[in-house]
């Protein structure tokens, strides 16, 4: 077997997996699909700050890390039908609440003891983690509360979904009929006509969710647009950054893929336009 060949199965393999394992997560349970989440901000956040490190930044690893699981804990506590099992809910959400507010004056205070040479971009870079990946994640603890105010991982699902047909229409026509670039700077294979044509297929999706959901069709269709150029500008947004760092992939977690960073990268910028647009139309 070819070194082509082999991986194009490896990535395959990894993908599939890679797919039952978010799917499965999401649809199981509550708890599933939190604890989805959760790993995927540390691993993803992990990433981001190894990419800051090779730009010559010194971000701030634990503190960042540890305010951004608050911030995800507080979210995933507000929409959890099981979070009275740890205790009296508002007491709770108040101290997380708390703790946050105080973990982000605390990165000042740590870069007082840590002698660096640019404690600004180091405070800046740890912040800038905790927006770029905490925050989106800890917005996706929302989408399957957009059914009637009722848990339906359905619709986090077929958010997904849309991501996905995004990705797949874009390279498939792309790579057919693909001339004009989009973003040669930063990604020189993506084209215009693979913009449209994965908006297309984003759209096609938005509407079989209307369907089998039994939501508006208007609405889900805006959804899946604002969902597919959000998406592509997250998947640019990371480019940036792998290219700034002068790596090719933002991890090695998922063999053929790279790492949480390089799959998520649209969920990432695309979760709070979505979350806004849900808030006022669906």
């Amino acid at each position: 077997m070819s070194e082509k060949m082999k991986n194009l199965w490896v990535r395959t393999l990894s993908g599939a997996v890679l797919a039952a394992v978010v799917l499965g997560a999401v649809v199981w349970s509550q708890w599933s699909f939190g604890i989805l989440l959760a790993v995927l901000l540390v691993v993803g956040l992990s990433e981001f700050y190894t990419l800051a490190e090779k730009q010559g930044s010194k971000p701030q690893r634990i503190v960042g890390l540890v305010a951004g699981l608050v911030l995800f804990a507080l979210n995933f506590a507000f929409i959890s039908d099981d979070i009275q099992i740890l205790g009296s809910a508002r007491q709770a959400f108040v101290c997380g609440l708390a703790f946050l507010l105080l973990s982000l004056p605390a990165m000042f205070i740590c870069e007082l003891y840590r002698r660096q040479e640019n404690p600004a971009a180091n405070i800046g870079t740890t912040l800038m983690g905790v927006v770029y990946v905490a925050l989106p994640l800890s917005v996706m603890c929302y989408f399957p509360m957009f059914s009637g105010g009722a848990w339906n991982p359905r619709v986090m699902v077929f958010y997904i979904f849309t991501i996905w047909a995004n990705d797949v229409f874009a390279y498939l026509v792309g790579m057919s009929i693909g001339r004009h670039r989009l973003f040669e700077r930063l990604s020189p294979k993506k084209s215009w006509e693979g913009f449209f044509g994965g908006i297309v297929g984003a759209v096609a999706m938005g509407l079989v969710a209307a369907r089998v959901l039994e939501g508006g069709y208007a609405a889900w269709a805006g959804l899946a647009l604002v969902a597919a150029v959000s998406g592509v500008l997250g998947d640019l947004v990371e480019s940036m950054f792998k290219r700034a760092a002068g790596v090719k992939d933002s991890g090695t977690l998922i063999p053929g893929h790279g790492g949480v960073l390089d799959r998520f990268d649209a969920m990432l910028l695309s979760a709070p336009f979505v979350f806004v647009y849900m808030l006022f139309v669906m």
